[in-house]
């Protein structure tokens, strides 16, 4: 038997901010390091970067015990609670609230971080760019991935490169059903368009090329975990694109971010407002926490190793985007706590928006 083909995984979790939902520590990205160190040299991993976006910890790894392996997940869950006690250990905001105790059954999923992964055979060149937002919510990626996978005005090679003509298949999440569909494009185009374009329920979470079935991208749709007393634990999704040689060019998936499109998210994940393509080191949302962000790290991957990462944000033709999303940030900010810059009240912050209501509640009177 051949070796097994290699996993990328890329776990998100919010550990702790600094100051208030910013940043994260050196301290915190450290903790994370050492341990990920320790694993590669025992040979329970083969490579890891750690990055973070905004206040967000992400772990990038390759490793070769398949999604959803329990090993690597268990290993992961670990490190993720050392970081936490280095965060509670500096008093970082909110530390301790972006995992969920004695959640994990042998399964990060559902436990408060995100997790994206995909198992594939890589190629003789296999350039791959992952994604990471900070302050948005689930269903950020649907527009961008539509635009990469199924819009020839963005992706010239759908039309003009024969191993893509054929299209790909999109695998959307329905949030609210917990159930999920795959449609493929150009064939099924408006139902996708139909369902996607709702990014609070219908969440891509995959695509695949449609000639073979090889796996292009995957995103995270990690959701708000609810107890009695709110929120415990919440992470932004993360994305990962494999690109060229019969996928899109590592350009045409850069060039559907050069539009700061509306993202559900922000202050207290109850606002709209443009996602701004950053380099890394302006991965600091301060103006209301936000404007929502994302960075993008590309990597050439080889033997599993992550050669990388370059940032690929870090271009001045991003800069039109980066002014465009300012402008739309004045414009919104000014709306307050009107729609539509306040997003509609679902899930946990319907659960808030209620208990304000009740506080007033005994105040209404019949209209006779």
């Amino acid at each position: 038997m051949g070796e097994p083909e290699l996993t990328l995984s890329v776990i998100t979790a919010d550990i702790g901010g600094f100051v208030g939902h910013v940043s994260s520590h050196p301290d915190v990205l450290d903790t994370a390091k050492e341990r990920l160190y320790a694993a590669r040299e025992k040979g329970a991993i083969t490579d890891f970067h750690v990055l973070r976006c905004g206040d967000d910890l992400e772990l990038i790894v390759t490793h070769r015990n398949g999604r959803d392996s329990r090993a690597f997940h268990e290993l992961v869950w670990n490190i993720l609670n050392a970081c936490e006690e280095t965060a509670e250990s500096l008093k970082l905001h909110a530390a301790g609230r972006g995992l969920i105790k004695d959640a994990f059954k042998g399964n990060l999923r559902h436990t408060g971080p995100g997790v994206a992964e995909m198992e594939f055979e890589e190629r003789a060149s296999e350039p791959v760019v992952i994604l990471m937002a900070n302050k948005v919510s689930t269903g950020a990626w649907n527009l961008p991935l539509y635009r990469i996978f199924a819009d020839p005005f963005n992706t010239t090679g759908l039309v003009m490169d024969p191993s893509m003509i054929e299209g790909f298949s999109f695998r959307v999440l329905d949030t609210k059903e917990e159930s999920e569909v795959t449609l493929s494009a150009p064939r099924d185009t408006y139902y996708i368009l139909a369902l996607i374009g709702s990014i609070d329920r219908y969440v891509v979470t995959g695509v695949s090329r449609n000639n073979d079935g090889e796996i292009c991208a995957c995103a995270s749709s990690a959701k708000y975990n609810m107890t009695g007393d709110g929120i415990a634990g919440k992470c932004e999704p993360s994305l990962i694109i494999r690109c060229q040689s019969g996928f899109p060019a590592v350009g045409e998936a850069m060039e559907a971010f050069a539009f700061p499109h509306l993202v559900e998210g922000w202050m207290q994940s109850s606002y709209n407002g443009p996602l701004m393509p950053v380099p890394f080191y302006e991965a600091n949302p301060t103006r209301f926490d936000g404007p929502p962000r994302a960075i993008a790290a590309g990597f050439q991957l080889s033997g599993g190793r992550l050669i990388g990462p370059h940032d690929m944000f870090d271009d001045p033709s991003f800069d039109p985007a980066r002014r465009t999303a300012g402008e739309v940030t004045d414009y919104m900010r000014r709306h307050g706590p009107f729609k539509p810059h306040r997003a509609a009240l679902s899930g946990s912050k319907a659960a808030s928006g209620l208990q304000v209501v009740d506080k007033i509640k005994d105040r209404f009177k019949k209209i006779e």
